[in-house]
């Protein structure tokens, strides 16, 4: 038996021991490996749900929706806006903290009134060392359970059992949240999501996989993978219409 058939098997017992479990789930590869992995194991006691603001882009629901039918978990929406919070708003380095912890504290919210009492995340083994990361302390204090995290199972093998459960989004590149964006110090709004959003959907349409672009005020800053550098520098490279409403 391999070293990953060993973990699968043993998140899967894990998880078999709950009553039930509500995955927060973005439907990137941390959460949708989560929800493939706990639907094998408590089938329709397994809940994927995903928050819905404006930090989330349009694609990226879309892709969660996706992602819950591959797998074939229950899935649910929680709506919220992280733009009610004056703490998020103004921008600090604990802007992580407040999201997640408002975030998961809709999660719980949805969990108790499906009488559920444990929420998963997808925090995995390899966050843990990736610097500043405040959104892990929301985890912590609000006692979500990682069983990523528990197994130590860091992002290489996440995205190994992603590929044998045959998910779509096993090699798709890690997606911050809008508000990421925005410099810190800078105050998030509505306008200035939005207009990230815009941007990154018409460098989406133009076939690039991997990008950034952040808002500095009103000035764009575009940042691409290496790997897609060469096309983004190439005057030559059709890309159709290029303006983007404010």
């Amino acid at each position: 038996m391999t070293a990953v058939v060993e973990t699968v098997a043993a998140v899967r017992e894990d998880l078999a021991t709950r009553d039930g479990v509500l995955i927060a789930f973005s439907g990137g590869v941390d959460s949708g490996v989560v929800a493939a992995l706990a639907h094998d194991a408590l089938g329709d006691d397994a809940v994927a749900c995903t928050a819905k603001s404006e930090t989330l882009p349009a694609a990226e629901l879309d892709d969660a929706v996706r992602v819950a039918e591959e797998i074939g978990i229950r899935h649910e929406l929680v709506e919220f806006s992280e733009l009610d919070s004056p703490e998020f708003v103004e921008n600090d380095d604990q802007r992580c903290y407040h999201c997640r912890s408002m975030r998961l504290g809709a999660m719980y919210d949805r969990a108790r009134e499906l009488g559920i009492d444990v929420v998963c995340d997808g925090t995995n083994a390899s966050d843990v060392g990736e610097g500043h990361r405040p959104g892990l302390r929301a985890v912590e204090e609000l006692d979500a359970y990682s069983p990523l995290l528990e197994h130590d199972i860091g992002k290489a093998q996440v995205r190994e059992i992603a590929r044998r459960y045959d998910l779509s989004v096993a090699d798709k590149p890690s997606m911050a949240c809008l508000s990421s964006r925005i410099p810190t110090g800078l105050e998030v709004t509505a306008e200035r999501l939005s207009r990230v959003e815009k941007a990154e959907r018409l460098l989406r349409t133009w076939g690039f996989e991997q990008f950034r672009v952040r808002d500095h005020d009103g000035l764009a800053r575009i940042a691409v993978g290496k790997a897609e550098l060469e096309a983004a520098l190439d005057p030559e490279r059709p890309r159709g219409e290029r303006t983007v409403e404010p």
